[in-house]
């Protein structure tokens, strides 16, 4: 198993996203990168995140490999679109491995109807539980983490299940190209599906329909702008297709659960992906 100390002996800067003394975001293998995001190994502690951590809705699944006492156990993060607050829980374990799904991502190694894992939080084990016995293998074999990061990859790729359709991924491109401000309408047109059609493909593939996607991309493009200081919370409404300021504000609320202020006030307690829109 790795240590602490390893995650600053990875030599693979191309594929480094972020690093420090506790953590590293790492890009999967460029065959992987349609379906994952990014790999995150940390060793948590109340410096880096706080019992109030919470992860901003991002519409994505998210697959985390915990370390306690009892050892390691594997839980599914279904496609969220609601604040998910994991701080208490993290700062419980000694190590996490999170992989990160992009949207729709999941679907290719589960073919599950994502509908029903949506906001859902399971064991991964009741899921997929030869792929869940494989990685906590790895975890508890790999010496290094150019190791078990090369390993990850393997049994990854290894276990693509399925594709999900060619229309889906013109359809989120072009949400996420807009930030969300393509109507349903002229997505439809695009991919020559129906309105209605559209939604059940997004709802069995990403877990939600396009409206609630699209305002996903939208107030995470905000938050992005956000985290720069010399922008205003008015140029970040602007910056993402908002025509006042109170609509906006109702949008952000409705998916972070707090204004754009209270976001602002205590950004630290927050994570927003950091790869995907």
């Amino acid at each position: 198993m790795i240590a602490r100390k390893d995650i600053q002996t990875l030599d693979a800067a191309h594929r480094i996203l972020l690093r420090a003394n506790d953590f590293i975001y790492i890009l999967p293998h460029p065959a992987l990168q349609e379906q994952i995001s990014n790999y995150t190994i940390t060793f948590p502690n109340k410096n880096i995140i706080s019992d109030n951590y919470t992860v901003v809705p991002h519409g994505s699944a998210t697959l985390v490999f915990s370390l306690d006492r009892n050892g390691w156990y594997g839980n599914l993060f279904g496609p969220i679109t609601k604040p998910c607050m994991v701080g208490g829980i993290a700062n419980q374990c000694e190590m996490l491995l999170i992989i990160e799904f992009q949207p729709a991502g999941l679907s290719a190694f589960t073919g599950a109807n994502q509908k029903e894992l949506t906001d859902q939080i399971f064991s991964f084990e009741m899921i997929n539980p030869v792929l869940n016995g494989l990685i906590l293998e790895t975890l508890e074999s790999a010496g290094r983490s150019d190791e078990l990061i090369n390993r990850l990859d393997r049994l990854l790729l290894q276990h693509l299940q399925t594709a999900y359709p060619s229309a889906l991924k013109i359809a989120t491109r072009m949400m996420i190209e807009s930030t969300g401000s393509i109507s349903c309408k002229e997505l439809s047109a695009s991919v020559y599906y129906s309105g209605r059609h559209l939604n059940r493909i997004f709802e069995q593939y990403l877990g939600m329909n396009t409206k609630t996607f699209s305002r996903m991309v939208r107030i995470n493009k905000a938050i992005r702008l956000m985290q720069n200081p010399r922008c205003s919370i008015t140029s970040a409404s602007y910056g993402t297709g908002f025509y006042d300021l109170p609509h906006f504000i109702r949008d952000f609320k409705s998916v972070c659960g707090m204004t754009p202020q209270e976001y602002r006030n205590n950004m630290s307690d927050f994570y927003s992906e950091i790869a995907k829109f």
